[in-house]
């Protein structure tokens, strides 16, 4: 469908991509990432038109169409979200705005027989059999029917679109991509914005789809859950496997293991033929066996260990000061837009508490975090505890960074006292070094300015940190290094995000917005969205059967939970002695490998036999041992997702 041929990309003396190729087929979901500036968006720019490369060729197949869904998007806010969504067939709008120019003209036509009006006749057959063709006069349905799956209700489609949140607006981006329905859909970090249950939503839909896909995502779950195939930019070239995310890690681990153990094995090799070449040398009847030694040597291909390892965050909070016991505590929060959003909501946060605050777009997280802080108006009341000194993110701070200042200055400017000093010691850890600190905000990256931003939650030792999608645009390293630095933060978090992985094992407690109040789940998101998966299971079950008895339930329950289990703890045993047999296995095949390694470096080459037929075994030895190792990756995930 798609291929890219020896690409190479500049802008301006910067290399971006240097000979690489790669194909795009049918059946493809392919995983992009990299770290950020790597060249992610830019490869999908490429493959839909938008740039063109230096060198290289980009083969597009006859009729394909595109579904492009980029980072950053302007939308026309005036318009109604059906509207917007019906814009997407840009042909059928085109040719409703001419019927509708033929018809206006043709009601103030008189000349019913002159060749014109006859042609204005024929112009309009022809257009409204093309219009019918393309699906023009089922449009607004189907429209209204993909809409309404991506959770608008039907008074919403006549509202404009301005009057949204990010969420919202990006579903009507996606509507307007699912109404289209393309032969391959290229996706920039659809999650931003998108509530979990959104993101959940387009998960299954993802997998459904016929349609090609390249995903770009910083979300590490999401990937898994929908990719079959990852490609890593990195250094301008291309790393391509056939495996989801986290698997491809592993893989690469492994592969990374297995040349570093090659390159020790050439080196030894090198350093024993070394040493024949130097004994045989100053031998006469020896030295054109010496020569021939060298002459391999020379040919031999030095075995190079790639290197995953990358820049990251070094990222430490300072120490919190100790607050009072209770950090936040609201009572009777009231807040109305055009609709109700809290109605005498409460809720407290106590010292050393580390809460997501999980809800629907436009239900009220960023509302509330901009009502603790005070930004917005509300009934009831909201207070700090005592000596709490709070630092905040906002999820639009890096879209208000000055533009015109540079990385430097935009740190440097609010920085106070002593903590001046180290201005460029906290840029350092969040990979602003050398000449990038004067590097002007407006040519950063989006995971540059999120980087910057995150920066001046290092100036002071807050107590309290109030971050609203503090994950956006981070590259997924960069995310787990702040991940680990909030998990060692000793003072109280309150966190809005999307990124359920990020989520898991770094707080401790889950507010949930709903129904204009605010449930308090004593758990984090794993447990939480199990949780919520079978309150609405039971909620269904209850609604549509409300006189099913409930000790019917439980001895179901009952005997499917002891059916699970026994079956559970047979697959269990299973795997166990499988692991352990091929741990065996592989304990002995790497037993065998290192006394052929001493049998190699005492080779006599010129034995040819001999040589041949001791790597041939370790080349057997070798092969049966990788294969061991792959079975053994199988088998310890099958057994964790047991467990």
């Amino acid at each position: 469908m798609v291929a890219l041929s020896e690409l190479d990309l500049y802008f301006g003396d910067r290399p971006i991509f240097d000979g690489v190729s790669i194909q795009v087929k049918k059946q493809d979901k392919i995983g992009l990432v990299g770290k950020n500036g790597a060249g992610k968006s830019t490869l999908l720019k490429l493959i839909n038109g938008q740039y063109t490369p230096d060198k290289g060729t980009v083969n597009i197949q006859k009729n394909i169409s595109f579904g492009y869904l980029p980072q950053e998007m302007k939308h026309n806010e005036d318009v109604t979200v059906l509207q917007e969504t019906q814009s997407a067939n840009k042909e059928v709008v085109e040719l409703d705005k001419q019927i509708q120019r033929i018809n206006d003209d043709l009601l103030e036509r008189t000349d019913y027989e002159s060749d014109s009006y006859l042609k204005l006749i024929e112009d309009l057959n022809e257009k409204n059999e093309r219009y019918q063709l393309i699906g023009g006069f089922v449009q607004a349905e189907k429209s209204e029917k993909i809409l309404f799956g991506l959770g608008f209700k039907p008074n919403d489609l006549n509202r404009n679109l301005g009057e949204f949140s990010g969420g919202w607006k990006m579903r009507v981006e996606l509507a307007k991509i699912l109404l289209l329905n393309p032969d391959v859909l290229l996706l920039d970090e659809p999650t931003n914005h998108l509530d979990i249950e959104s993101i959940q939503w387009l998960e299954e839909f993802l997998k459904k789809s016929n349609s090609a896909l390249l995903l770009i995502s910083h979300d590490r779950l999401f990937l898994d859950n929908i990719t079959n195939r990852t490609v890593e930019i990195i250094n301008g070239k291309l790393r391509d496997y056939p495996l989801p995310y986290t698997k491809y890690k592993l893989h690469r681990e492994l592969e990374i293991q297995q040349q570093t153990d090659a390159a020790k094995n050439q080196e030894k090799y090198v350093q024993q033929t070394e040493q024949l070449i130097n004994k045989f040398r100053a031998k006469k009847n020896k030295a054109a066996f010496a020569q021939s030694l060298i002459k391999k040597l020379d040919r031999l291909e030095k075995i190079e260990v790639e290197s995953d390892e990358v820049a990251g965050l070094n990222i430490a909070f300072p120490s919190a000061p100790r607050s009072g016991k209770i950090t936040i505590n609201a009572v009777d929060v009231t807040k109305k837009y055009q609709r109700s959003i809290f109605s005498k909501a409460g809720f407290s946060i106590g010292r050393g508490e580390k809460v997501a605050l999980i809800g629907k777009n436009g239900l009220g997280k960023s509302t509330l975090i901009k009502m603790i802080v005070g930004d917005t108006e509300y009934d009831g009341k909201i207070e700090l505890g005592h000596n709490v000194n709070l630092g905040y993110f906002a999820q639009d701070e890096a879209e208000n960074l000055d533009a015109n200042k540079t990385v430097f200055e935009t740190i440097d400017d609010i920085a106070v006292g002593e903590i001046r000093k180290k201005v460029r010691n906290i840029l350092g850890g969040f990979l602003f070094g050398g000449d990038d600190v004067d590097k002007k905000v407006a040519v950063l990256s989006g995971g540059e300015k999120t980087r910057l931003s995150l920066c001046k939650l290092l100036l002071e030792p807050y107590n309290l940190l109030l971050l609203d999608e503090p994950t956006n645009h981070l590259d997924i390293k960069s995310k787990e290094i702040l991940k680990q630095a909030l998990m060692e933060y000793d003072g109280t978090l309150l966190i809005v995000s999307h990124d359920r992985d990020f989520l898991n094992g770094l707080t401790n407690r889950i507010y949930e917005i709903r129904n204009e109040q605010i449930s308090i789940h004593h758990f984090g998101i794993k447990e939480f969205l199990d949780y919520r998966k079978k309150d609405s299971i039971v909620d269904l079950e209850h609604n549509s059967n409300p006189n099913k008895k409930r000790s019917t339930e439980k001895n179901s329950k009952k005997k499917n939970d002891y059916v699970n289990r026994k079956d559970r703890e047979k697959n269990e045993r299973k795997l166990k002695s499988r692991i352990a047999r091929l741990e065996g296995e592989i304990a002995e095949l790497e037993s065998k490998l290192k006394k052929l390694d001493q049998e190699i470096m005492n080779l006599d080459y010129s034995d040819k036999e001999t040589t041949e037929q001791t790597l041939g075994e370790y080349n057997s030895i070798k092969k049966k041992l990788d294969q061991c190792y792959q079975d053994w990756e199988t088998a310890s995930d099958a057994m964790d997702a047991i467990q």
